[in-house]
């Protein structure tokens, strides 16, 4: 006998909660059972569209309808909405960032720990296909010694109001740079400008160094004439190219390198290029956010481990706030383990 469909409810129903609510409407194993947000316009629309699910301004209503929780809200109001959601025993997907401070993303992943409720962060690019396979390729050596990795996440697109370029991308660059690399920045570095509002960066950019010796760096910006979502990771072996904005070719692998000979006569025979053929592999045409709910799911359901953890959104948390304290001091560099 088959599993009741999860009810799950989805808090904050805006720019980017819409595409949670719609996601959830069409889910095969779950039902999209309750919608809060504060705003009456959004709530009517969320209403016409979808009739059978609550809809409220009320998250107590939402928390006593749902088996489990999305929270998409404001980004200031994630760790209050995902505690009050832990306190009710309803697992949840808290959307990037996880929280706006290390002290907050704590709380939520210790009081879910502690009452035993799922949490899970909202790392999108985990899930999708071409990140899977570029993370399977770096942690099976099949590009030899990662070297160092470079993400441009730029356009001209929404300028935001209550969060800065570090703030609103960063989560995902930063995100991505964990799941491959497995391992923590030991330094971290950000400068930026704010160029159409006081104090609310619109470019910003941002170096973490790695113990095993890996560098990355992030460019972040809303105010750009390109829309580009790319990320290239620079091996010993082969090099990779992951182009988000390509419809179908996402993942470009480069048999390129430098080679060193055995045996050479001369420092300037000991390093040869090798200019080999360029693989492109199939990727599945698969919709990282469905992937990600069907994910929460299982994870509510106690049937899987969470992919992208509670932890796992603390520590992103703890590279964007050292990042900001670097930002504040005009681009000086941050140990990665301080505490605030």
């Amino acid at each position: 006998m088959s599993s009741p469909r999860l009810k799950i409810g989805v808090v904050g129903a805006g720019a980017w909660g819409r595409n949670h609510v719609r996601t959830v409407a069409g889910l095969i194993d779950a039902e999209l059972a309750a919608v809060c947000d504060t705003d009456a316009k959004t709530r009517e629309r969320v209403a016409r569209q979808y009739p059978a699910a609550l809809v409220t301004g009320d998250l107590g209503a939402l928390l006593g309808a749902v088996d489990a929780v999305i929270v998409a809200s404001p980004a200031a109001t994630h760790a209050k909405v995902a505690l009050q959601a832990i306190e009710a025993g309803k697992p949840c997907l808290v959307e990037k960032p996880f929280a706006l401070s290390v002290k907050d993303a704590e709380a939520v992943a210790r009081r879910g720990a502690d009452r035993g409720v799922p949490v899970l962060a909202g790392h999108l690019l985990v899930y999708h296909p071409a990140v899977e396979r570029l993370r399977a390729m770096v942690q099976g050596g099949e590009l030899g010694r990662v070297f160092y990795l470079y993400g441009l996440r730029v356009n001209l697109g929404q300028v935001r109001k209550d969060e800065n370029a570090l703030w609103s991308f960063g989560p995902h660059d930063v995100s991505v740079a964990l799941y491959l690399l497995g391992e923590q920045p030991v330094r971290i570095a950000a400068h930026g400008k704010s160029y159409l509002q006081p104090a609310i960066e619109d470019v910003v950019f941002l170096t973490m160094e790695f113990a095993s010796g890996v560098l990355a760096h992030v460019q972040m910006s809303w105010l750009d004439p390109h829309k580009e979502r790319k990320l290239t990771v620079v091996g010993a072996k082969q090099m990779v190219v992951f182009d988000d904005m390509e419809p179908r070719e996402k993942l470009r692998i480069y048999d390129k390198g430098i080679d060193r000979p055995p045996e050479y006569g001369s420092f300037g025979e000991s390093l040869a290029i090798r200019e080999g053929d360029i693989f492109i592999p199939r990727i599945p045409a698969v919709e990282p956010l469905a992937a990600e709910l069907s994910h929460f799911v299982r994870v509510a359901r106690g049937v899987e481990p969470p992919r992208a953890s509670a932890e796992d959104g603390v520590q992103v948390v703890r590279v964007l706030e050292a990042a900001s304290r670097s930002l504040a001091r005009g681009g000086a560099p941050e140990e990665g383990s301080r505490a605030p």
